[in-house]
């Protein structure tokens, strides 16, 4: 699971940064700062399941507000810097109080990638880095713990290393909000006290360089303001009055226990509970843009299918259907000409007979007579015609999913470009496969011939008539010159000779038979156009083309993976071990 909400984070920083502006911009960054702090509060609980953590006390707030000026008054020393310019601290800066050494080696392992340095060598140009250091001396506000200076969340440079931020907020058991009446009634307070609701950690707030008695008009706008941002209770508010002879605030003495006491409230046994109500309550928003990558993959799915079945409803009409150009029975027939002994041209076909008659045929001479089928076959010409046309009404229908306001506009206007460059490449291969299963279909042609044969073996009068016939003859020649590339396949349709073939065929005892035979032929024809061509070659190639999406612009997690996570979420509902 934490490596999964690491990858999405990792996806959702992606596919911002290569998109640029994009109408679900603030939807994103939302996103990826609560996949931090949830990626953080996860690791927080894997540590705490096997070491004794210290208590973690983190002071947040928006810009000059005197955070920093807050956490010196609370170490009774000047171990945080201070500055009158905003965005002074950029790095979360930790001060053990009252602990003994290594009681915190833990942390190492919780901000990962983060390196630990001493607080003078914190770089401001580099923010994948904190500070650790030992408290000056001991306070009487605090009890024994780690208490973070965390950088403004709300600066104009914060996105920067706002990681940082929310790794320290992810950690603390307690927070410490402080605010000023000048900013106390900012959006981003409360956006940022939206996004820690879930962790539940005990808060405590301070509202800094107040002057005399302007107490009691700000608290009531406080309390109203946290109640529309949060749903627990509005906690305690520590007044911190401005000295102008120091410069810094001044902890009332009627608060000198507060910190203490809400540190009691902390109850690490309820982590892994808390862990998967977060998970829960937000796991639907955090995958809307990937499940609606996949609802956009299966609604062109669905799309490409219906424009396949109706290239088939094409092929059956056009074709199969179609009285003038539907050739292949036409071509078992000449197949069963060349199988009858025909009185005056035995003496022609016996020379060649090994290469013509089933079904000994010699190699060469079998792929030369299909190669001239195939490149004079109308159904090849009517397929080629079909792909096309499903080509251009798949375009069309991304256009129009495409419009702006659409839902995936982007994506579908992309995937319709992808479609128009792939358009060369998608019917060549469509030709190759029609090509080759032409060719194999010869062999059902033939074996219908062989069927038909058969069949008038068993009806020698009928057999005998046909070859008593100057029809037959005639047949037969066709026959002969289509072998040997003197006419092409569609020529055979209205040849005088191969009508009367067919109607004496029709009428004669064995009438149905031959019906039947030209039917299951269709059949056979039609299943297998459907099988190899369109679903074989088009629909494949056309399903795979949200697979050539940019990898950087689009999340790309895969469907089975989701289902894999989203099971193991439901499965712990009072723990999170398997995290």
């Amino acid at each position: 699971m934490l490596e999964f909400i690491q990858h999405l984070r990792q996806r959702y920083q992606a596919v911002l940064a290569n998109r640029g502006q994009v109408p679900e911009q603030t939807a994103y960054q939302r996103r990826i700062d609560q996949l931090i702090l949830a990626e953080a509060f996860l690791r927080k609980g894997e540590i705490l399941a096997e070491v004794r953590l210290p208590l973690q006390i983190a002071v947040l707030g928006p810009t000059q507000v005197g955070k920093s000026s807050v956490v010196n008054v609370l170490l009774n020393g000047s171990a945080a810097g201070v500055s009158p310019l905003a965005g002074y601290t950029v790095h979360p800066q930790g001060f053990r109080h009252n602990l003994p050494l290594g009681a915190d080696s833990s942390l190492a392992r919780y901000f990962g990638r983060f390196q630990c340095v001493p607080q003078q060598q914190l770089d401001k140009h580099r923010h994948d880095c904190y500070s650790l250091d030992p408290a000056e001396g001991r306070s009487a506000l605090l009890p024994p713990c780690v208490l973070w200076d965390t950088p403004d969340f709300d600066s104009i440079d914060s996105a920067t290393y706002r990681e940082g931020v929310l790794r320290a907020l992810a950690l603390a058991d307690v927070l410490i909000l402080v605010v000023s009446k000048e900013k106390y009634a900012d959006q981003s307070v409360w956006e940022m006290l939206a996004t820690l609701a879930p962790l539940r950690q005990p808060t405590l707030i301070c509202l800094n360089k107040l002057s005399k008695d302007s107490e009691h008009i700000l608290l009531p706008s406080l309390q109203d303001k946290w109640q529309k941002a949060r749903t627990d209770a509005f906690p305690d508010v520590v007044c911190l009055h401005y000295q102008k002879l120091t410069g810094a605030p001044q902890w009332p003495d009627a608060a000198a226990n507060a910190i203490s006491s809400l540190a009691r409230h902390v109850n690490r046994k309820h982590h892994a509970q808390f862990a998967q109500q977060l998970l829960q309550t937000q796991w639907q928003d955090w995958l809307q843009p990937v499940l609606a990558e996949h609802q956009a993959a299966a609604a062109w799915e669905i799309l490409v299918a219906n424009a396949l079945k109706q290239a088939a409803q094409h092929y059956q009409q056009d074709f199969l259907d179609h009285p003038q150009h539907y050739e292949t029975f036409q071509q078992a027939l000449v197949e069963l000409m060349v199988l009858l002994e025909i009185p005056g041209l035995a003496r022609v076909l016996t020379g060649i007979r090994t290469a013509l008659t089933w079904p000994v045929r010699k190699l060469l001479q079998l792929n030369r007579k299909r190669s001239h089928r195939t490149d004079s076959s109308q159904e090849l010409v009517l397929l080629e015609q079909i792909a096309e046309h499903t080509l251009i009404q798949l375009g069309e229908a991304l256009l129009g999913y495409s419009e702006p306001g659409q839902k995936n506009a982007v994506l579908w206007q992309e995937l319709a470009g992808l479609l128009r460059n792939q358009k060369p490449v998608i019917l060549k291969n469509f030709c190759l496969a029609a090509q080759a299963y032409h060719l194999s279909f010869q062999h059902d042609v033939e074996q219908t011939a062989q069927n038909l044969y058969l069949k008038l073996q068993e009806q020698p009068v009928v057999l005998n008539s046909l070859r008593a016939t100057r029809v037959g003859a005639d047949a037969a020649a066709i026959a002969l010159t289509l072998h040997t590339g003197g006419i092409g396949v569609h020529d055979l349709v209205l040849a005088p000779a191969m009508l009367t073939l067919t109607s004496l065929l029709a009428e004669s005892a064995i009438g149905g038979y031959v019906h039947k035979q030209e039917v299951q032929l269709k059949q056979r024809q039609r299943e297998r156009v459907e099988h190899t061509l369109l679903a074989g070659s088009l629909y494949e190639q056309l399903v795979a083309l949200p697979e050539y999406l940019s990898a950087a612009a689009y999340f790309k997690i895969p469907l089975a993976q989701l289902n894999a996570v989203q099971q193991q979420l439901s499965k712990k509902r009072h723990g999170l071990r398997i995290l």
